[in-house]
């Protein structure tokens, strides 16, 4: 497997993850069309895909390969969506996940337009990042503008609305869980109203412990006091690998192991969204991995999606959102990402 390494993330950078794209890249339009996929290589990708065929059946369900836009920021605020969503037309992809519905610098865009856009290029608006909450009362979160949210959401025909901000309005303690958990069924419940599923994604420190329980996992209480019927979780399996790096022991020193993918075993309908983002090994990390493109790193994809697919009446109840946080060329970073998971085949 190719290795390549990658700056090690950020804490602060993902935990920013809930604003709005718009931020231009300072490159020239001309140089980033420079960069794009040639129609051979575009090629490679349906090449890609059928490789290993008679090797066992695809282990990536049919229609269910994303991706998450915030990967693609650079070139949606240089080039715009148009652009970007044709790039992904040609590598395969079948949804898309936004993180904001501007362009920056490239311009603006209706909501509508952004909608017809998206289909043209045969491409479903699957969900969307929003932040949580904010001292701003004018703020576009769930807590301060939740019906202008869930307009938008509406407009674009989303399926799923979400936030990539943690549970810690009211700090690491379980009360404050609980109190941010029974926000999220209030969003929940006015989402459901409205056809869609509220749902949540996780970076690593909703796996730590309560600071005034160390025995008490965060996610657990978070999953047990929010209503399966209201709220839903996008796991990011990267960074519930480097949680389990990073908290497979109580603040004391004793074992707490867990295997992300249990969790998801167990409960595989409260999980309708994943984000399938790759990691290098690398124990001197305090993360445990260094963020790497998907196919390029230590996380055993063919195992982690077969065992969900697999699941009697899962083939197709989930929904796969490949990213990788600072890519080092988005383009190549969503070809190539593509390419691997269509080529991926069940053992036999």
């Amino acid at each position: 497997m190719s290795r390549t390494h990658q700056p090690d993330p950020e804490l602060t950078h993902r935990l920013s993850r809930r604003g709005m794209l718009g931020v231009a890249a300072g490159a020239t339009v001309a140089a980033l069309l420079g960069t794009a996929a040639s129609p051979a290589q575009a090629a490679g990708t349906t090449d890609a895909a059928t490789a290993g065929k008679g090797r066992g059946r695809p282990v990536l369900p049919p229609g269910r390969l994303g991706i998450q836009l915030y990967s693609l920021r650079d070139k949606v605020s240089t080039l715009g969506f148009a652009p970007v969503f044709a790039e992904l037309e040609k590598y395969g992809y079948d949804e898309v996940e936004f993180a904001g519905y501007t362009q920056g610098s490239a311009g603006p865009i209706t909501l509508a337009q952004l909608k017809r856009l998206a289909r043209n290029h045969g491409l479903t608006p699957i969900g969307s990042h929003v932040g949580y909450y904010s001292s701003d009362p004018n703020a576009y979160t769930f807590a301060q503008n939740l019906d202008k949210v869930l307009d938008d959401a509406q407009a674009l025909g989303l399926k799923h609305i979400g936030t990539a901000a943690g549970p810690f309005r009211y700090g690491t303690t379980v009360d404050a869980m609980k109190r941010a958990a029974e926000e999220f069924n209030t969003y929940g419940a006015v989402a459901r109203a409205r056809g869609m599923k509220f749902y949540q994604h996780n970076h690593s420190e909703e796996f730590a412990f309560a600071s005034d329980q160390p025995h008490v996992r965060l996610y657990d209480v978070l999953l047990r006091e929010t209503d399966p019927s209201l709220v839903y979780l996008e796991m990011d399996i990267f960074w519930a690998y480097v949680a389990q790096f990073r908290f497979s022991k109580r603040p004391d020193g004793t074992p707490a192991p867990f295997e992300p993918l249990d969790y998801v075993l167990r409960r595989p309908n409260r999980y309708p969204l994943f984000h399938v983002k790759d990691g290098e090994s690398d124990p001197s990390n305090p993360f445990g991995y260094r963020m790497v493109d998907v196919g390029d790193g230590d996380i055993d994809y063919q195992k982690f999606i077969s065992a969900v697919t697999r699941l009697k009446g899962h083939r197709l109840a989930h929904h796969w959102q490949a990213e990788h946080d600072n890519p080092t060329e988005s383009f190549t970073f969503a070809r190539r990402s593509s390419e691997h998971l269509h080529a991926l085949r069940e053992k036999c």
